[in-house]
């Protein structure tokens, strides 16, 4: 993790640490804001997953989650809800970016929701409990669309595709892979790396000699997130033919 990275979220591990250090003191729940992939990874290095620490986003393998301070196993207190409205896109075509502006137009906080994703006829968005009374009623128009939201009982499951291929590397080393997947030489790779353009596993790396994992998130900046699924075979030059699913 490059200086940045860490000065960056050195704001969010302060809050963590409060949020914490109530919960003890109060003997009460206390949750963060919802933080994303990124915030997540650095969150994790002091405070990893336990019975008395969880990572919640309203469903299982959301990207956004908060941080849930518990005072007893036991405990297993959730504010996270999800408001859902339907979309008739007959006639006008909702995209993510439309909901994000609608939202960034109420000027919320980013990190006041969670997921959100759009369907052929509903929108769906993760928040907090109070914050989902506020756009329950104050949000109400998308691109020129009229919604009406409500909070539902179901917490449904965002789904992702993908496309899966195979690539020729020369190793498993992330300037290797890098490299293979912005179709770049590895010279060009291993300086976006040090600039700080690629991550593995939400976490922004400065080092080109590190090894790519079975299963491990490769996100290039400019190129997309990709995941690498492991090695197939090898080639009779002993190159590694690797499989990769891209986001798409």
């Amino acid at each position: 993790m490059t200086a940045a990275t860490t000065s960056k979220h050195e704001e969010i591990l302060i809050r963590l640490r409060d949020l914490e250090n109530q919960c003890i003191r109060r003997n009460q729940h206390t949750e963060s804001m919802f933080l994303n992939e990124e915030e997540q990874a650095a969150a994790r290095t002091m405070f990893p997953e336990s019975a008395l620490i969880r990572y919640d986003g309203g469903y299982e393998g959301a990207q956004k989650k908060k941080v849930i301070f518990l005072t007893d196993e036991e405990d297993d207190f959730s504010d996270i809800v999800c408001i859902a409205s339907e979309a008739d896109q007959r006639f006008r075509t909702i995209e993510h970016r439309d909901v994000l502006g609608a939202l960034m137009h109420l000027q919320i906080d980013r990190h006041s929701f969670g997921d959100f994703w759009v369907t052929d006829d509903h929108i769906y968005i993760y928040t907090s409990s109070a914050m989902a009374r506020f756009l329950t009623d104050n949000l109400t128009r998308i691109s020129r669309l009229n919604v009406s939201f409500e909070v539902i009982a179901e917490h449904p499951v965002q789904t992702f595709q993908y496309r899966k291929f195979q690539a020729v590397i020369a190793s498993s080393r992330l300037d290797a892979v890098v490299a293979a997947l912005a179709h770049i030489s590895r010279g060009k790779a291993k300086e976006m790396i040090r600039e700080g353009l690629v991550q593995i596993d939400h976490v922004t790396l400065v080092e080109p000699d590190e090894v790519c994992n079975n299963n491990c998130t490769v996100s290039i900046r400019g190129t997309g997130r990709f995941i690498y699924a492991g090695v197939v075979h090898k080639t009779r030059k002993d190159r590694i033919v690797a499989e990769f699913w891209q986001y798409i």
